[in-house]
């Protein structure tokens, strides 16, 4: 599968949070950030050139496209991908990383082109939240899985059935290969949005997507949730919050708690419990 590579040039970190966010929402599915350049991917036949000027050429922002194989985004991520360590909880690594671990919990992955790594802020916060929420015994939803770190670790923090699902082929393929490399046996990875996940229930929801999916999505989210299930909702901007708390108020989810980092923010949610 051949790619397009798009290299925006971008002004502030402002700017470029605000189009990672626009192009998650039109399927881009992997990003890269060096200096005051933004690289954003999408597979070819994806790709919509007259898309791009709404985007950022009307907002006045400078871009240019490339078609690049697929192979080379493997290569690149080999030979740029470091170790993160997120909240002193854990560590996410490359199996070519002979490193010390000192945390908890370590998740080894094979990094391909897959959103969640664990470098973009999204990632390190939603698996910041995941310590601190009741994941033993629980059955759980990871809804836009990308490379399925954040369904491993729930896995390693005691779920019970974890049933990750992507709407991308590659993701899906290598969230499979993470699964098995970190001998998980709990996780079910299935390609495929919430219409197609049957009758699953969840008591604890992971929902690193993006604005636009969480609002089209918000009902069916609430009505798979157990009663007095979780979720956790992010690839949200700070600007975001307030339309996405007043949708999930709508939908009959409480709202408990928030993080941030870098622009980005994760949220912390219930589902009420009617008595």
């Amino acid at each position: 599968m051949q790619y397009v590579k798009v290299t925006f040039a971008t002004a502030s970190q402002e700017q470029s949070d605000m189009l990672v966010a626009l192009l998650a929402g039109a399927g881009y599915d992997g990003f890269e950030e060096q200096g005051n350049y933004l690289f954003a991917y999408i597979e070819r036949p994806e790709f919509h050139a007259e898309e791009l000027r709404p985007l950022a050429g009307d907002r006045g922002i400078v871009y240019e496209t490339e078609i690049i194989p697929a192979q080379n985004w493997n290569a690149l991520w080999e030979a740029n991908f470091e170790p993160v360590v997120v909240d002193g909880f854990c560590t996410i690594r490359a199996h070519f990383h002979n490193i010390a671990i000192t945390t908890p919990y370590s998740i080894t992955i094979t990094p391909k082109m897959s959103f969640g790594t664990g470098h973009h802020a999204t990632t390190q916060l939603v698996m910041a939240m995941m310590k601190d929420i009741p994941l033993e015994s629980s059955a759980v939803l990871d809804f836009g899985t990308g490379t399925g770190v954040l369904a491993i670790l729930a896995e390693m923090l005691g779920a019970a059935a974890v049933l990750a699902i992507d709407n991308d082929e590659w993701s899906v393929e290598n969230a499979i290969e993470n699964v098995a490399q970190n001998h998980c046996k709990n996780i079910t990875v299935k390609r495929g949005s919430l219409e197609d996940i049957g009758s699953y229930k969840a008591d604890v929801v992971l929902a690193n997507i993006n604005r636009n999916i969480l609002l089209q999505y918000m009902r069916p989210l609430y009505a798979l949730l157990n009663a007095g299930g979780t979720i956790i909702m992010s690839g949200l901007l700070v600007a975001d919050k307030e339309i996405i708390l007043q949708a999930a108020a709508d939908a009959g989810f409480q709202f408990i708690s928030n993080s941030e980092q870098s622009n980005w923010i994760a949220l912390l949610l219930k589902k009420i419990i009617i008595t």
